[in-house]
């Protein structure tokens, strides 16, 4: 089939540029090379929506950072993702740390971040109880937030695909054509044409650049390890605390997640350009994050943790890297967005809404539809309803009545909710991610195998059909009795 549009990649940067699209009166396809959407850096990163006083002055980083962190609020509540504005700290330790903080509050200033100030010792203990004795100081950034980045992907991949966008799954692209005005994708689902691409394929961007002869960027696979703790540990810590920057990025931090545990990471280790695919925790790794967070809160530990990861960030090897979003030089019909790593979060909405102007100057004809649905309904949250909502809500449909995952209150109902929605979950790990079902403190360990059950039903599937997260990750092979 023919195509107007062409995304490749279904992270954040990806789901947020075709719901700009669909705006749009023309035909748009995602193609995502995984079984679901925000299966890269997406899934596992800091979840931070950053003020924007790191990137460089003039820089496209500073200026979309700003612009994200003022609309991501927006966004969410358009397309009802979790976001919370808790602002940030970043905290000095010496004198020496101070006059970083002095030139970080100088660079927040002339890149737009407003109301930041540095704050004293005394301040810092009152916003943050357990913060080290050894802090004498912090940059405060009240416009600082945290969001559920993989929330945020597939809310706006589901309002893409209201509004007429088409999502292929399981195709990867791995080579390009481009003959007669029109792009030739060859993908593992089949080919795909199309007249213009956007290229979001995050740690592998400058892969895909290669395909049509743009070489102009070459893509690190920068490796970030995390602690996630379970909720009994959100007293320890009010907003998001950095520790001073250094040359390899923003540094560990410290952090509440939207729905309540403590995120603690990331590590930032340069792979080799091949590693674009190790996503394995290291001994070294994790007790660096350990290390680093006793630094900042003395009392933190990792009794308490309930998993680790790591994430993989699209780190461009070239000094004072940018992000690199527009038309490719090989071919003005491609249009590039590479490089995004952070804040690219944070960035994404005013990513997506940068790209949308960039695609309507060198395709001027598309008008925009007369009918854009620009809301997502919210899911419903059992947990977050009242006793009263709840019985009318169970009277009218006993399945939410059921609860699968014990930890996180998840019933049945929202589980096959996710299941039906637009490019709804195929796999447990897409379960996890639209309901949470699975990700407390027993990750998976007692609702697992119901919500194989349940998938198995509802796609009408046998059970070993059922994956965690697609190719390669089969849970069952067969019956034994």
């Amino acid at each position: 089939m023919q195509y107007d549009v062409a995304v490749i990649g279904a992270g954040v940067c990806g789901a947020m540029v075709a719901r700009e699209l669909s705006k749009l009166d023309m035909k748009v396809v995602v193609l995502e090379k995984c079984n679901d959407i925000s299966m890269g850096t997406t899934k596992a990163n800091s979840a931070i929506v950053h003020a924007g006083f790191d990137a460089e002055t003039d820089s496209l980083k500073a200026k979309l950072n700003v612009q994200g962190a003022s609309l991501m609020a927006y966004y969410c509540n358009k397309l009802n993702v979790p976001y919370k504005n808790i602002g940030s700290l970043v905290v000095a330790y010496s004198w020496e740390e101070m006059q970083t903080l002095e030139a970080l509050f100088e660079r927040g200033f002339n890149n737009g971040v407003p109301n930041m100030q540095i704050i004293s010792q005394e301040k810092l203990r009152e916003m943050e109880p357990y913060i080290s004795e050894e802090a004498i100081g912090a940059l405060w950034a009240p416009t600082a937030g945290i969001v559920s980045p993989y929330e945020l992907a597939i809310a706006a991949i589901e309002n893409a695909v209201v509004n007429g966008a088409r999502v292929k799954r399981n195709s990867g692209v791995f080579d390009i054509e481009y003959k007669n005005d029109l792009f030739f994708l060859s993908t593992a689902s089949g080919v795909v044409k199309a007249k213009y691409i956007i290229n979001c394929a995050g740690v592998f961007a400058d892969q895909i650049a290669k395909m049509i002869g743009d070489t102009s960027f070459k893509i690190i696979p920068r490796k970030g390890e995390y602690y996630l703790l379970d909720k009994t540990e959100a007293k320890m810590v009010n907003h998001v605390l950095f520790k001073c920057p250094s040359s390899m990025g923003k540094g560990i931090l410290i952090t509440p997640t939207v729905h309540g545990n403590v995120l603690m990471g990331p590590t930032a280790i340069d792979l080799d350009f091949d590693s674009k695919l190790d996503v394995d925790t290291t001994s070294e790794g994790l007790d660096t994050v350990k290390r680093e967070i006793r630094q900042v809160i003395p009392h933190m530990t990792t009794r308490n943790a309930i998993t680790s990861f790591s994430g993989l960030r699209a780190h461009i090897e070239a000094e004072h890297a940018d992000f690199i979003i527009g038309p490719s030089e090989a071919n003005g019909k491609f249009i590039n967005v590479a490089g995004i790593e952070s804040p690219g979060l944070t960035a994404a909405p005013a990513i997506a809404r940068y790209v949308g102007q960039i695609f309507r100057e060198i395709a001027p004809d598309y008008t925009k539809k007369a009918e854009f649905i620009a809301t997502r309904p919210a899911p419903v949250r059992v947990n977050e309803l009242s006793a009263e909502e709840r019985r009318k809500l169970v009277e009218k449909d006993k399945r939410y009545g059921r609860i699968v995952c014990r930890c996180e209150g998840i019933t049945e109902g929202e589980i096959i909710d996710a299941i039906k929605a637009p490019c709804g979950a195929r796999d447990v790990d897409g379960v996890k991610r639209r309901t949470r079902a699975g990700m407390g403190r027993c990750q998976s360990g007692f609702c697992g195998s119901k919500v194989v059950e349940i998938l198995a039903r509802e796609l009408d599937l046998p059970m070993n059909q059922i994956t965690k997260h697609g190719n390669g990750s089969k849970i069952l092979y067969g019956k034994t009795k």
